[in-house]
């Protein structure tokens, strides 16, 4: 078994693994690619197999929930369970005014909408309880506290069903989220070609909560997907290149996102599993050498 990495995940004391899975990639048609169940089944047990003990998901992913559920929820002490709220969970059609994430997804805010939302992820993943559940598409505050919407979660949280509160945050309303001192982890964007939330995950480390990064290998796409295509110009025009020392980028990339000192955990997807085996054969490495990750801030920033 791969010897990753493991750091205190704020304070909700948990040691996690510094490589989490992100379950998105088991989403399914439409929104994603087919997967085939026993598929994902390999997938989600090899995951395990290989060290990880942090797992992320969301009501939006699919039939994500559902594969976790089915294929390793016989495995549940070995996990650290994270999902979402504010997702549509009520039935039947959103209201009109609900948030959209990239135009596509409704997220509302409302008492109901999120006990139902707790109460369906605990019912697809087969437990009795979430280790974290973070507010989806970084609602601002101002709508938290117009729906009652972090009562809510610690209600929930003195019935046993979630354990933390999170944030899933974004700028501009992140600050904001850090400053009212009710999360226990954010699930914060960040790579090495995407540093805009780098004070802010700073910020979040500092006032004692986790800090999960998603995004931290830019989904792997040196081509220009992932975060955006004019992103990976700020690789080149770094000159990263000359950094690699016979790593890939994709591996480089995640060492260096593991190298940021105020994460604590990096989410990463795939439905493939030499892939998934790769990532944990880069995990095991750790991060950059230190002389390394110092000279990859230093032309970042200038190139920035």
């Amino acid at each position: 078994m791969p010897d990753i990495v493991k750091r205190t995940l704020g304070r909700t004391g948990y040691e996690v693994t510094a490589l989490a899975y992100g379950a998105m990639e088991l989403r399914g048609a439409p929104r994603g690619r087919d997967i085939d169940p026993e598929e994902a089944g390999r997938i989600l047990n090899a995951v395990l197999d290989g060290g990880i003990n942090m797992i992320d998901t969301s009501i939006d992913y699919g039939v994500s929930e559902e594969l976790i559920g089915r294929y390793i929820s016989h495995r549940r002490n070995e996990y650290f369970l994270a999902s979402k709220c504010g997702c549509w969970a009520t039935g039947g059609e959103p209201p009109a005014n609900a948030a959209l994430t990239g135009g596509r997804f409704p997220h509302v805010f409302t008492r109901e909408n999120i006990v139902n939302g707790v109460e369906q992820s605990l019912r697809r993943m087969n437990t009795d309880h979430l280790d974290l559940v973070q507010f989806h598409a970084s609602p601002a505050v101002s709508v938290l506290e117009q729906e009652g919407a972090v009562e809510t979660l610690l209600d929930l949280q003195r019935e046993g069903k979630i354990r933390f509160l999170g944030m899933s945050g974004t700028l501009p309303n992140l600050p904001e989220h850090i400053a009212m001192g009710v999360f226990d982890a954010f699930q914060i964007p960040y790579s090495a070609v995407e540093r805009e939330h780098e004070d802010a995950m700073a910020q979040a480390c500092e006032a004692g909560a986790g800090v999960i990064v998603r995004g931290g290998v830019a989904k792997g796409d040196p081509d220009g997907g992932g975060h955006g295509g004019d992103r990976w110009e700020l690789w080149d025009k770094a000159n990263l290149n000359e950094l690699l020392e016979g790593m890939t980028r994709t591996q480089f990339m995640l060492r260096y996102t593991i190298a940021n000192p105020s994460m604590h955990t990096t989410i990463v997807g795939t439905a493939n599993i030499d892939h998934l085996a790769e990532n944990l054969r880069t995990a095991e490495l750790g991060p950059l050498p230190a002389d390394v990750y110092a000279e990859a801030q230093r032309r970042l920033s200038e190139a920035a």
